[in-house]
């Protein structure tokens, strides 16, 4: 019997199966810092125990993102060791905020797969859940990734796509217990842009860029124990080493601070897909656009709905082709809700 592990392929997978993942994982400081090493990460709730302390909160948390992370690593060798690529998420929710010393875990149901034209590989539909050492979950996502087939000949299961929300509504979210943005210190903060000076519709140009190195996203998908083959293996992937697709997201999310210091929490995943591959050594940029706001019943705190488009240094706002295709240069397309003061 093989002791080694060779990860899960397309046929493997069967509707309503449940899959708890190995190496439960307790964040601390450590990971705080590293984060912040990666990317310019410098929303200040993440980044200071006073200013959280002051929006209601015990401490500062662990950036969502790292959050999502941790809990996404974890998913990697039984999700998409055998991956082609991530495709996409909806209906993400951060249920609690994640602190210093917490315990991190997860789990994932299969709830769709779909056999591609060509036979030799299929899509999976896994809704994962983080859940902390209390056994209340953190936060929960549906995400589809393309994996290989092990035998091409082996039967097509039956076709299952989940029907997912486009959207999730403001009483989708869960806003932080004790979350009160009523004396929020805009100067500590960053900028003085709150709730009600951004306008539907709105586009930001966050005008940064940064060069992607490939040693330093290695590092990166190391710390979140992300094991896929092509973030690593050249031999799976001749063509280079294709660059996580978190490791994007948090980027641009990073980038977003200048126009969006104020956007403190992602609490809500709408959408997002991966419209193009990314390799070592491409500059990213980011730009913004405002899709919705509403208000919360927390004091002063105001949701608001975001697009982050990521680009490989191509032109802000350009989205789509006249075909309805992604631009060439679009890396990232990825629709969330945050919470900013009013």
């Amino acid at each position: 019997m093989a002791k080694t592990n060779s990860g899960h392929f397309f046929e493997d997978y069967k509707i309503g199966q449940v899959i708890a993942h190995a190496v439960p994982r307790t964040v601390g400081e450590g990971e705080r810092a590293l984060y912040h090493a990666l990317y310019p990460a410098r929303h200040a709730l993440y980044s200071s125990d006073e200013f959280a302390r002051d929006c209601g909160l015990e401490e500062s948390p662990l950036d969502d993102l790292a959050a999502f992370h941790v809990v996404f690593g974890k998913t990697v060798p039984d999700v998409s060791l055998n991956a082609v690529a991530n495709l996409g998420y909806a209906e993400g929710r951060w249920l609690k905020p994640v602190f210093m010393g917490d315990t991190l875990r997860s789990v994932s149901e299969v709830i769709g797969l779909k056999q591609n034209s060509n036979g030799k590989t299929g899509v999976v539909w896994v809704r994962t859940r983080g859940i902390n050492q209390m056994g209340e979950a953190v936060m929960d996502y549906v995400r589809w990734v393309m994996v290989r087939k092990r035998d091409v000949d082996a039967p097509a299961p039956e076709t299952v796509v989940p029907d997912l929300k486009k959207v999730l509504s403001v009483e989708d979210l869960t806003i932080p217990e004790g979350l009160d943005f009523s004396n929020y210190d805009f100067h500590l903060a960053g900028e003085p842009h709150r709730w009600g000076d951004y306008e539907i519709g709105e586009t930001i140009d966050h005008v940064d860029g940064v060069t992607i190195e490939e040693a330093e996203h290695m590092m990166a998908t190391r710390l979140w124990q992300n094991t896929a083959k092509v973030h690593f293996d050249l031999t799976f992937r001749p063509e280079g080493r294709l660059i996580y697709g978190g490791h994007v997201i948090s980027m641009a999310r990073a980038l977003s601070f200048n126009g969006l210091a104020n956007a403190q929490m992602i609490v809500g995943l709408n959408g997002g897909a991966h419209a193009n591959p990314c390799f070592s050594g491409l500059t990213i940029k980011a730009w913004s656009e405002v899709l919705d706001k509403q208000p919360t019943s927390a004091p002063g705190v105001g949701a608001i709905r975001l697009r982050l488009v990521a680009t490989k240094g191509g032109e802000p706002f350009a989205l789509r082709g006249e075909d309805g295709k992604y631009n060439k240069d679009v890396l990232l397309d990825l629709d969330y809700w945050a919470l900013m003061p009013m």
